[in-house]
């Protein structure tokens, strides 16, 4: 038994993909699971983006795709060298993820998948929200459902409902292989500050959270409505660990779906 989500993410004969923070790995557990009880049938591929830093051994990952029976691809590149060395970016995590967002898309096509899972969870939206506000004067966010029409890509994110918290304790609960991101930027971007800012206001305001997140779909947001009665789909109030609430309607059968091990979301 599934709950419904208010936001559409049907996956029809179509093949996803995730990856490798303890967000990608707690989805691409969670999907691979779902494919024993789903009512439409839908296939998986996890892939990694290497950026080049060295020092991360995916091997562990790769490990757990085989116990999963998910077809699991490595790809290198020497984005990390051409974003730090080369272009020397004063906000490197803007490029990093235009150019990341590129070649992924270059590999999934390349595998005949058309639709990404990405791992963005409930507090992430929150951050980018912020983000755009603060430092770009914009009222903006991610989608929960992206279609990148240059690319034919579609973008799902299904884990929007799912806090940073309990994402954390299932990874730690399941014994996940997290991979120690080991780029200069992480814990020291504007990101980090958000997520700082948030905690403190929180401590403050306890259904700050939730109140941010309700505004957004109440606005909405550009593909923020919701699909059913919003009394129905609000997140639920928070508890010990992080936020949960619906998961999106991902209906669609016989899909293929690529799994995204993102290590250096800034």
């Amino acid at each position: 038994m599934y709950r419904r989500l208010p936001y559409d993410l049907r996956w029809r004969n179509d093949r996803r993909r995730r990856i490798g923070r303890q967000d990608s790995l707690a989805l691409l557990c969670a999907l691979a699971n779902l494919r024993g009880f789903y009512p439409k049938k839908f296939e998986l591929h996890a892939v990694t983006l290497d950026m080049g830093f060295g020092g991360m051994d995916f091997a562990p990952v790769k490990e757990l795709c085989a116990s999963l029976g998910v077809p699991y691809t490595l790809r290198r590149t020497d984005l990390a060298h051409v974003i730090f060395e080369e272009r020397r970016e004063k906000n490197p995590c803007a490029l990093c993820a235009k150019m990341r967002r590129g070649a992924l898309n270059d590999i999934i096509l390349g595998l005949g998948i058309k639709k990404i899972a990405l791992a963005h969870n409930f507090d992430d939206a929150l951050e980018t929200f912020l983000l755009s506000l603060l430092y770009e004067g914009r009222i903006s966010c991610f989608q929960p459902v992206t279609y990148m029409d240059r690319a034919g890509v579609t973008q799902i994110r299904p884990m929007v409902y799912a806090g940073e918290g309990t994402v954390r304790n299932l990874a730690a609960k399941c014994a996940l292989p997290v991979v120690t991101n080991v780029c200069p930027m992480n814990g020291a971007s504007k990101r980090e500050e958000v997520k700082t800012l948030l905690k403190t206001l929180s401590a403050t305001y306890p259904d700050l959270k939730n109140k941010i997140f309700g505004a957004m779909q109440r606005l909405p947001l550009p593909g923020w409505e919701l699909a059913l009665n919003p009394r129905r789909c609000a997140p639920p109030p928070s508890t010990e660990g992080g936020e949960t609430g619906r998961l999106l309607d991902t209906r669609q059968e016989g899909s293929s779906i690529g799994i995204d091990k993102d290590y250096s979301m800034c």
